[in-house]
């Protein structure tokens, strides 16, 4: 059992910035060796330093073997909390260089690509307009369901994330912030022969090339339900991707019915020449969300980036817009 520890002598006098820097690097690397070598140390000194660590804390940080190291329980809860604090100190330095310069700053978000390729790009455009001097960082993520391991893991600032509510259980860490809701619609080539079916059903699109999203992601359930309502099975000829853009151009190209996000038949009515089929999908809503850390600091940057978002889709009235929209179609059986 570890001992308890007196933070004042053990330590608040012994414990360094530089002793975590070089924690983190072996629990990267998996290795101390390895470590030493990314950090351009000596393995002695590594291994020292985290000799140090463990008998400042009373507790193993590691197991060692042949292979490498793995972090104990102890080491763990060390890491999870050593992060926090390091994350802290990098808001830190971010909110000093943004009340030296409002003018400057960084922002990492993250976002699957069905929202890179929707309202996202506006939002960026005009807020880079404003503040060129920001760098912003957008990485693509599939949001399926509530792990979010580089949000957790401090690696983004914010992740804007499309969200079942089924998926959506009690989380303390995270704070999530509903910008709109929106719903699917199936779409082809305007120059398609669905296209031009006036009285185009369902069950007329069972032997069409249809593209889907992966497995259990939320869309692809939509459609399997809309299926089964009518009695009807699924279609066999599917091409499965996550790209946006081969659901476009397929759809585009040939004969392929594709079903997108709402909000994204802006962007691609036009460009590719797509138009809404006249069928009926299940009458569900799907919340399209900002993913925060609760208890986790943000920069000014970043809190203007978000109210730039927010404002953006107030102006738009994307919700609103969602509802204008709709397609005058039979209920369902």
């Amino acid at each position: 059992m570890a001992k308890p520890v007196n933070w004042e002598s053990r330590i608040g006098r012994r414990l360094r910035l530089r002793d975590l820097h070089i924690f983190f690097g072996v629990v990267q690397w998996g290795s101390m060796a390895k470590a030493a070598k990314e950090l351009g140390m000596s393995q002695p000194t590594v291994s020292e330093v985290i000799a140090d660590l463990e008998h400042t804390l009373g507790v193993p940080l590691f197991e060692r073997s042949p292979k490498g190291v793995q972090l104990t329980h102890y080491g763990r809860a060390l890491h999870a909390r050593a992060n926090s604090a390091f994350d802290e100190l990098r808001q830190g330095v971010r909110d000093i260089e943004f009340l030296a310069d409002p003018t400057v700053g960084e922002i990492r978000m993250a976002c699957p690509e069905s929202i890179a390729a929707a309202f996202l790009p506006d939002v960026i455009a005009e807020f880079a307009r404003d503040h060129p001097r920001v760098a912003l960082h957008v990485e693509q993520v599939v949001t399926p369901t509530f792990e979010f391991p580089e949000l957790r893991a401090r690696k983004f600032d914010f992740v804007i994330a499309r969200l079942a509510r089924a998926q959506a259980p009690p989380d303390d860490e995270l704070e999530i912030e509903t910008l709109f809701e929106e719903d699917l619609v199936v779409v082809a080539g305007a120059q398609s022969r669905w296209a031009r079916n006036p009285d185009l059903e369902l069950a007329d699109l069972i032997d069409a090339p249809w593209v889907y999203g992966d497995k259990n992601t939320w869309g692809r359930e939509w459609i399997a339900e809309a299926f089964r309502a009518r009695g009807l099975r699924e279609p066999a000829n599917v091409v499965t991707t996550l790209s946006v853009h081969l659901r476009f151009h397929l759809a585009a190209l040939g004969e392929h019915v594709v079903y997108i996000p709402r909000s994204i038949l802006r962007v691609s009515q036009e460009r590719f020449g797509l138009c809404i089929l006249p069928v009926r999908l299940p009458n569900r809503r799907w919340p399209v969300a900002t993913v925060t850390l609760k208890h986790r600091t943000l920069s000014p940057v970043v809190t203007l980036f978000l109210d730039r978002l927010r404002a953006y889709v107030r102006a738009n009235a994307l919700s609103r817009r969602l509802d204008v929209l709709e397609v005058s179609v039979p209920p369902l059986a």
